[in-house]
């Protein structure tokens, strides 16, 4: 499989604290890496770095074999990278439909679409994550679920070939779980390459094809889900808390 996306000791510290220390892996063109690990372990910090909100203190990030490490949030957008925030702020006043309108207009490469193309092309994002119905309701009326769907559908609509997913089953019952599980899966059908924390472990165990675990901001197992769930190192630092 070749990797879309390649980190190679990548660090990133804040003053004395060392948030993410010499994390190296890979996410290949059409896989789901599911991304786990305790509180604090350093994941959403990571997810940043790659996404360009944050700079890293040392090492390389790579997309399609090219470096990006001093690239801005807004120029790796326009390659392809795009993400959710686990803090969802949808644009206040907005419609569904216009806050998905606004990732059509501003986050590509190819030219900015006139108002009704993205429109139509946001329409199209909000069908596919199951939230068509709600297009003309404003965005800050929703809960929690269809904010969840919003956030995918707005970095849907900037048309990525890489979507990092910061915790987007959190906080929703089985049954929303599962959609948005099936969701995902459909994202990736379509051939985007999708990074996904998470901390529902049925969930993230059943959706990745591979697991890494972050630890104090180390990595501390990559692989297989299965394989690295039955990791002692990982029941230690991360399983065996969650199920004392």
């Amino acid at each position: 499989m070749n990797a879309i996306l390649d980190l190679r000791n990548v660090t990133r510290r804040f003053a004395g604290l060392v948030a993410v220390n010499q994390v190296s892996f890979t996410l290949g063109e059409g896989e789901i890496l599911g991304l786990i690990g305790p509180n604090g372990a350093g994941k959403t910090t990571l997810v940043s770095l790659v996404s360009g909100t944050l700079a890293p203190s040392e090492g390389e990030i790579y997309y399609q074999g090219r470096p990006i490490t001093a690239l801005p949030a807004y120029r790796r957008a326009r390659l392809g990278i795009g993400r959710t925030f686990q803090i969802m702020r949808p644009f206040p006043g907005l419609s569904v439909l216009d806050n998905v309108a606004v990732g059509a207009l501003f986050g590509r490469a190819d030219g900015r679409p006139g108002l009704a193309q993205a429109r139509e092309q946001a329409r199209a994002c909000l069908d596919f994550v199951g939230l068509g119905r709600a297009a003309g309701q404003r965005a800050d009326e929703l809960g929690g679920p269809g904010r969840k769907r919003l956030e995918l559908a707005k970095a849907l609509a900037m048309q990525p070939k890489v979507l990092l997913c910061d915790e987007v089953m959190a906080g929703l019952n089985l049954v929303e779980i599962e959609e948005v599980i099936s969701v995902i899966r459909k994202v990736r059908d379509s051939g985007i390459s999708v990074l996904v924390i998470e901390h529902v472990i049925k969930a993230i165990k059943s959706l990745s094809d591979r697991l890494l675990v972050l630890h104090h901001g180390e990595k501390i197992a990559d692989g297989a889900p299965a394989q690295v769930l039955a990791d002692p190192q990982v029941v230690q630092a991360y399983l065996g808390k969650r199920r004392a």
